[in-house]
C-alpha cells in the first residue's frame, strides 16, 4: 500500500476501526462475545444462520472459556510456587533485580510474583533460586 492511498482512504479506516479497538491485538473472550452478538443481529433473516452453526460457535466460545481460566490457574500455580525463592528479573532490556518472592498478587487476569516490593510479570524471570529448606545451627 502506497502512502498516498493510505491517507486517502484514512476516513474510511477511522470510522471502521473505531467500533473495536483491541490495543493488545490479542482477542479475548469479551471480543469474541462481541463477534458473536454482531453476527446474530446482523444476519439475513432470510437466510438465517442453522442452529448447527450456533452451536459450534458456542462450544468454542465454552472452550475459549475454559482455555482462559486453565492458563490462569497454571500461571497462579507456577507464580505461587516461586514464593521464598530467589529470582532475577529483567527489569528493563538494561536492568535486572535479583530478590527474593514475597508474594503474588493478580493484574487482570495475570499473575505476577512480589520482589523488594515490586510487582513483576512471570515472563520477566530470568532466573531462579529454589528456596532453602533448611536451617542452619549456631552450635
Amino acid at each position: 500500500m502506497t502512502v498516498s492511498s493510505a491517507t486517502t482512504n484514512n476516513s474510511n479506516i477511522a470510522s471502521t476501526s473505531d467500533a473495536f479497538t483491541n490495543p493488545t491485538g490479542v482477542l479475548n473472550q469479551a471480543d469474541f462475545l462481541k463477534l458473536l452478538v454482531a453476527q446474530i443481529q446482523y444476519q439475513d433473516p432470510m437466510n438465517p444462520q442453522s442452529d448447527t452453526q450456533m452451536a459450534a460457535q458456542m462450544a468454542q466460545f465454552t472452550s475459549l472459556q475454559q482455555a482462559t481460566q486453565t492458563t490462569s490457574s497454571l500461571g497462579m500455580i507456577q507464580a505461587n510456587s516461586l514464593v521464598g525463592s530467589s529470582v532475577t528479573v529483567q527489569v528493563d532490556p538494561k536492568t535486572t533485580a535479583t530478590g527474593v518472592v514475597t508474594g503474588v498478587v493478580m493484574n487482570n487476569g495475570s499473575p505476577q510474583i512480589t520482589v523488594g516490593g515490586t510487582n513483576y510479570n512471570l515472563n520477566q524471570v530470568t532466573s531462579i533460586k529454589p528456596a532453602t529448606t533448611g536451617t542452619a545451627s549456631g552450635n
